[in-house]
């Protein structure tokens, strides 16, 4: 059986959420059901648009789903700077956060150019 290698941005998202999502569960309890949850929402809502996408075979369905994405990071790296600013993060922790939701961005932003040039 042929292993279908995964989008990269996918793979990120995915091994971001593995990360993110236990460190999220572990917050004290009022920043775990307020912040917390938003965030995590967000990064599952994220996955799933992101694998919604890929299996669009029209350009403009594609940019229809992935264009609100952007928005959507800069609103999880406000949330994130914010549990780094509540002292609920280290700078540490918070730097590497913010580099992974970057590094979503980065590809994101790729893939739509590409949509976009096509």
């Amino acid at each position: 059986m042929r292993v279908q290698k995964e989008l990269s941005i996918i793979q990120k998202t995915h091994d971001f959420i593995g990360w993110y999502v236990p460190i999220l569960n572990k917050m004290p309890l009022d920043f775990k059901l307020t912040l917390g949850r938003r965030i995590m929402d967000s990064l599952y809502d994220l996955l799933s648009i992101l694998i919604k996408a890929k299996f669009h075979a029209n350009k403009n369905e594609k940019l229809h789903l992935l264009l609100p994405l952007n928005p959507e990071l800069e609103v999880m790296r406000h949330q994130t700077r914010l549990l780094y600013e509540f002292g609920v993060f280290s700078a540490k922790r918070y730097e590497y956060a913010s580099k992974g939701i970057n590094e979503i961005g980065v590809e994101l932003g790729g893939w739509l150019r590409s949509l976009q040039q096509s």
